[in-house]
């Protein structure tokens, strides 16, 4: 093969879309939809594993594959019926077929202390039933062969492949079985050219002719269209029934003397081009390399810098505001939101991929804790930043591990509480304004807050007299070394989990926010930016320093007058607007940049809405405009700053800070639990 390591990065590749698919079907078989066609994709996607394996020496994977497909055979062909025992069984296969594709990749040594047992169930539910040899011996092969009704037209696919539909990683197979998803289908093929011995085998030279009967087809459409990536690769004949002379009317599978021979297309040069064929692979997907993407991503950052630079200097020149300048920057800045927007959508990726991983976690950890747990999935089409996919695995993998091995009570326990047995977890995501709420949430106990403040009090995290609310004591779970298993299991019980969520989504620019009912469950809600880097942001100035808060979270501006605002205490100020008392932040001195106290009627109120409060005011100085900003992290110069999310370069050239209004919103500490204001403000408007 000219190019063996790309051909072996595509297989793996392409190896991805078929775990998923196979993820998707097994999935659907567990929640009782278990159709033929359901059953008919997981065992494609694993046969096409199998086949493609083999042609990389693959031969642990192979193995699993092989005897993985030939369960699937016995269910779909109903030889195995469906039940809680070989569901599970199949769910694990394919969660071992993913890891042997892994270690595939990286060239490591199979963990058959995994793969043995595993194969040993499988066995056992196929029982004393005959399995197909690995070996392929050249003998008349027959698919689908139990005579259907007559039902009406019969259409006769007959099909020669040549070199170039095997060197172009096609399989007739896998033609075959879109046929028989037509409708009832008989297949014969004629083995006239093949050599009777392995060693005068060349699978390039063209050998079979297939011959597939599809009935009760009403016109030839649905057939070409099986055939429309191949049919330049192939000599294709279809006819109906009744056009057939009658000495091939109706051959006996095997027979050799009675199939049609057909011409194969004339061969390319192994330089020459297929342009048709090549269009129509093109519409339909295209692989990127993620660094071009990313370079791609960088140069619009650059070109959005650039549009602000423009846009200064022509602030700075003092143009009247009927120079055509101004319409064209007006263009350039419409293109330049449509560039970025295009380019966003490219690296936009569905959570998908990610939840169908969280599947496994929740089995295994149900599995280690003996527990009946059901995950289930919603908002999967979810589309996010690819970056933020990548990097949300791990904390998705220790929340889903807690809320079963901490949250979800025992069988026994639940059913003492009239509850289901079994558990639910949900994993759901979603897009609200500019941002991706990712929920976890579990029908459990609920958390045991006196005994959250307990330990916390016995690790010196809280002083013995301290006066925490509910959201307050939440939140000493994601402090470092908390933690509230009784032992060290693999699962808990070393202090690390939850801290290491927080530090993780904190990184990426969002927050996690909890609500518990004692006795029903907990939930768990990150949000993240859509992207990491372009965002809409309102550009103010506080105490002389230009800083940015983000326009999703901004719901409206106003300046106020002396009767809208009133006084709670001595330092509470409070905005009336349309009947209701909103608090108001002095952003200067939580930002620590009080120079020069203004009055409030002087200063500019920005109403904004956070996960943890419905609404607040932001009394900034001025406003100076809306634009885009390209957001850079600050994280690996500095560290987590509280209330700052990250920074931008300004059109003239100045570092302008990008505010986090809810960390900003829950106090300048990071573990509110120190912050008296904050429970303060969050109590009061609980209470109205």
């Amino acid at each position: 093969m000219a190019n063996d390591g790309s051909m072996r990065d595509v297989f793996f590749e392409e190896c991805e879309d078929l775990i998923a698919a196979l993820t998707e079907g097994l999935t659907a078989m567990r929640d009782g939809r278990s159709d033929d066609e359901t059953v008919n994709a997981v065992f494609r996607a694993v046969h096409s594993v199998k086949g493609a394996a083999g042609a990389f020496a693959l031969d642990d994977l192979v193995s699993f594959a092989h005897i993985f497909e030939t369960v699937l055979d016995a269910v779909r062909s109903h030889r195995l019926t469906l039940d809680d025992k070989i569901l599970h069984v199949l769910q694990r296969s394919g969660d071992v077929l993913a890891d042997l594709i892994d270690t595939a990749r990286d060239d490591l040594p199979t963990n058959h202390a995994q793969v043995d047992p595993l194969i040993a169930d499988l066995q056992a539910l196929l029982g004393d039933e005959p399995q197909a040899s690995n070996d392929f011996v050249f003998e008349a092969l027959t698919l689908g062969f139990d005579a259907p009704a007559d039902l009406g037209l019969t259409h006769v696919v007959t099909f020669r492949p040549s070199t170039a539909f095997y060197t172009s990683g096609n399989d007739p197979l896998l033609v075959i079985s879109a046929l028989q998803s037509l409708g009832p289908a008989r297949v014969a093929v004629d083995l006239s050219r093949a050599p009777q011995t392995m060693a005068d085998l060349n699978w390039q030279d063209g050998l079979l002719e297939w011959r597939v009967e599809i009935d009760g087809l009403g016109n030839d459409l649905p057939i070409l269209e099986v055939f429309q990536f191949v049919d330049d690769l192939c000599g294709l004949v279809v006819t109906l029934q009744d056009d057939i002379p009658p000495a091939a009317a109706a051959p006996v599978i095997g027979q050799t003397d009675t199939a049609p021979t057909l011409p194969l297309p004339a061969q390319p040069d192994a330089d020459a081009d297929l342009p048709d064929r090549a269009g129509k692979r093109a519409a339909t997907s295209l692989r990127v390399d993620p660094e071009r993407v990313d370079r791609l991503i960088n140069a619009v950052g650059e070109l959005i810098i650039n549009q602000s630079v423009i846009s200064q200097r022509l602030m700075e020149a003092d143009l009247p505001n009927s120079a055509e300048l101004f319409a064209d920057l007006d263009d350039y800045k419409l293109l330049a939101r449509e560039i970025q927007e295009g380019v966003m959508a490219i690296r936009a990726q569905p959570v998908k991929p990610l939840f169908q991983r969280m599947l496994r976690i929740a089995r295994e950890a149900a599995d280690a804790t003996g527990k009946q747990v059901e995950l289930i999935t919603d908002g999967e089409a979810t589309e996010v930043d690819k970056t933020v996919v990548e990097r949300l695995a791990d904390p998705l993998t220790h929340m889903i591990r807690n809320a079963i091995d901490h949250g979800i009570e025992t069988p026994g326990r639940r059913l003492e509480k009239g509850k289901e047995p079994h558990g639910k977890v949900r994993l759901s995501a979603r897009q609200r304004s500019g941002s991706i709420v990712i929920e976890i949430a579990d029908d459990g106990a609920g958390l045991d807050r006196q005994r959250i403040r307990d330990i916390a009090v016995s690790k010196g995290l809280v002083a013995e007299d301290a006066q925490l609310t509910e959201a307050e004591t939440d939140q000493l779970l994601f402090a470092p070394g908390f933690s509230t298993a009784k032992e060290v299991t693999n699962l808990s019980g070393r202090g690390v989990g939850m801290d290491v969520v927080k530090t993780a989504i904190t990184a990426l620019g969002g927050r996690v926010a909890i609500a518990s009912v004692t006795g029903q469950g907990t939930t768990f809600s990150i949000t993240l930016p859509l992207t990491l880097a372009v965002m809409d942001g309102m550009i103010i100035n506080v105490s002389g320093q230009t800083m940015v808060v983000p326009i999703s979270n901004i719901l409206e501006t106003v300046r106020p007058k002396a009767a809208d605002l009133s006084q709670l205490g001595l330092n509470s100020p409070l905005l009336r607007i349309r009947g209701e008392y909103v608090p108001i932040i002095n952003l200067d001195e939580r930002m620590g940049q009080v120079t020069q106290r203004r009055e409030m009627t002087d200063r500019v109120l920005l109403l904004i809405q956070t996960d943890t409060m419905p609404q607040c005011a932001l009394a900034v100085d001025d406003i100076f405009d809306q634009r885009q900003v390209v957001v850079k992290s600050m994280q690996g110069n500095y560290g987590e700053i509280t209330g700052i999310s990250g920074a931008t370069i300004l059109g003239d050239g100045k570092i302008a800070l990008i505010i986090d209004p809810e960390a900003v919103v829950q106090g300048s500490s990071s573990y509110p639990v120190t912050t008296n204001n904050t429970g303060r403000e969050m109590s009061y408007v609980a209470a109205r």
